[in-house]
């Protein structure tokens, strides 16, 4: 499922995912294991009153080689 990160419809970092969240885009997150808490813990409250899944990726390290990009991620979005 994580291997769908890689294509168009996906939004990676915090902010851009809170705002699709707001706007009912998002169809999974993708949330790293080792983001810090307080980074992490709005996006899970959101996706919880949404019910939206969330998929946990051990790593910002993988999470960010998922998304095909060359920066640690903490959250991404796959986009409906």
């Amino acid at each position: 499922m994580a291997a769908n990160l890689n294509q168009n419809k996906r939004i990676v970092g915090i902010k851009q995912v809170k705002r699709a969240l707001n706007s009912d885009k998002v169809q999974t997150v993708y949330i790293a294991k080792d983001a810090e808490q307080r980074v992490t813990s709005p996006v899970e409250i959101l996706c919880k009153e949404k019910q939206i899944d969330i998929v946990y990726i051990d790593t910002m390290k993988e999470l960010g080689e998922i998304c095909n990009i060359d920066v640690n991620a903490a959250v991404a979005a796959l986009l409906k």
